[in-house]
């Protein structure tokens, strides 16, 4: 019996109705939908020359994607990049925190180019500076009934039960509940003079899920020193609170008689509590960190931050193979799934060369790991003696399996004069 032909490799030919731009670099066509009649997609239109003679041009205002060049007039006017009206909750760098010139290192090598000297005495200062901290964190995981059923479901394999770990509702579907989005980089962003939180004086509860590097230490300082602090200048309290101690006044007067003081409220906080997934620790930046005193009281600064935050990675880079989705089968999917994008991997930003360096070989991989998960923590730390000297009780824990996300920290916050989470309902 003769043996079959064998199949064409996925490079031979473009699939119908996708782009015919052979992508050397991935080593297979683009797999973008293309219009009808056309064998290109709008981002490789210009390899069509013999197609089509117009040209494409890269944005002015984006050069992450290109334009027509005859239709560039019309472009810029409805360009998602363009320069918009800047509303009243904007304020240029509210949150970066204070630059430093002095303190910004200028010229800082990669850490493969470190000598092995240099790099020990980095793992020596990191080491003793992390002495004393608790790198065993109390396990927090939890799961919302509404995804029981799916959780459970035989149908889902491990990729679909892994995403459905992550999910978190943000469909909003009450009725009476007011949701408004604020498109608006954290850098920048004023709580306080967002109308409806400047109108009924309302506290906030900050969430974020993942927030990369970064905007981790703007979100913070967006809470903790624009919202609250601005608040507690003006001694306001919130609007919900005033109307309904005016309706129980003479309720909380008798409570209070009875000398049950610690019933009456005697302090409200602009912001009732904080939950931030924590991810992506070598995308931070020395000027945005929270953490600054922290490192100083520790004798570091910011040579020792910018390497420490690029050794984070290797808390997370290489050992994917280890979980779950490490499998081809998984590998495959994702391909297929984010063809042509970059996307959160394993909860956290995708790692590259440039952002971690690579690894000495005089390090195991085991140590390596440890390294980075010592970066990680003391970075953290740094976030939780912020928020401590903020007058709030912060926690670090896992709130979710490894396997299911590398990046499993969670940095939670209370105002120091709420209830405990025990007695809270």
């Amino acid at each position: 019996m003769a043996a079959s032909a064998p199949a064409p490799h996925t490079t031979d030919f473009p699939v119908e109705g996708r782009c015919s731009y052979y992508v050397e670099k991935k080593k297979r066509f683009c797999r973008m939908v293309v219009a009808a009649g056309k064998r290109f997609c709008g981002e490789h239109a210009g390899a069509a020359e013999e197609e089509n003679a117009r040209k494409r041009i890269l944005c002015p205002l984006d050069p992450k994607h290109t334009v027509y060049e005859d239709q560039l007039s019309k472009h810029l006017k409805k360009c998602n990049s363009r320069e918009r009206p800047k509303p009243d909750f904007f304020i240029q760098d509210i949150n970066a925190g204070l630059k430093d010139e002095t303190e910004i290192p200028e010229q800082l090598v990669p850490i493969s180019s470190l000598s092995k000297e240099h790099l020990e005495n980095l793992i020596k200062k990191l080491q003793k500076a992390s002495e004393g901290l608790n790198s065993t964190l109390k396990d927090q995981i939890m799961s919302h009934p509404a995804l029981h059923d799916a959780l459970n479901d035989p149908k889902n394999g491990d990729s679909a039960t892994k995403h459905l770990k992550q999910q978190v509702d943000g469909k909003h579907r009450k009725k009476n509940s007011v949701f408004e989005r604020l498109q608006i980089d954290i850098q920048h962003l004023c709580l306080n003079k967002i109308p409806l939180l400047s109108k009924e004086k309302l506290p906030v509860v900050g969430i974020g899920k993942h927030l990369c590097g970064v905007a981790t230490d703007l979100a913070l300082r967006c809470l903790v020193e624009t919202y609250a602090a601005s608040c507690e200048e003006r001694n306001e309290e919130p609007l919900a609170k005033r109307i309904k101690n005016d309706k129980t006044g003479k309720e909380i007067n008798t409570v209070a008689k009875k000398g049950n003081e610690k019933n009456v409220p005697e302090k409200w906080s602009p912001v009732a509590g904080i939950v931030i997934a924590l991810c992506c620790h070598h995308r931070c930046d020395w000027r945005h960190y929270v953490g600054k005193e922290y490192f100083r009281a520790l004798g570091l600064g910011a040579v020792e931050f910018h390497y420490f935050q690029r050794m984070s990675s290797w808390a997370t880079c290489g050992m994917r193979k280890t979980s779950l989705e490490a499998s081809s089968l998984s590998t495959k999917r994702k391909d297929e799934q984010n063809d042509d994008s970059e996307e959160h991997d394993d909860g956290g930003c995708r790692i590259t060369d440039e952002s971690s360096g690579s690894a000495p070989g005089f390090l195991t991989v085991e140590e390596k790991k440890k390294i980075g998960h010592l970066c990680k923590l003391l970075i953290d730390q740094g976030r939780v003696e912020y928020l401590q000297q903020k007058g709030f009780s912060p926690a670090l824990q896992y709130y979710t399996d490894p396997l299911v996300s590398l990046e499993n920290v969670l940095l939670t916050a209370l105002p120091n004069h709420s209830s405990s989470p025990e007695t809270t309902a």
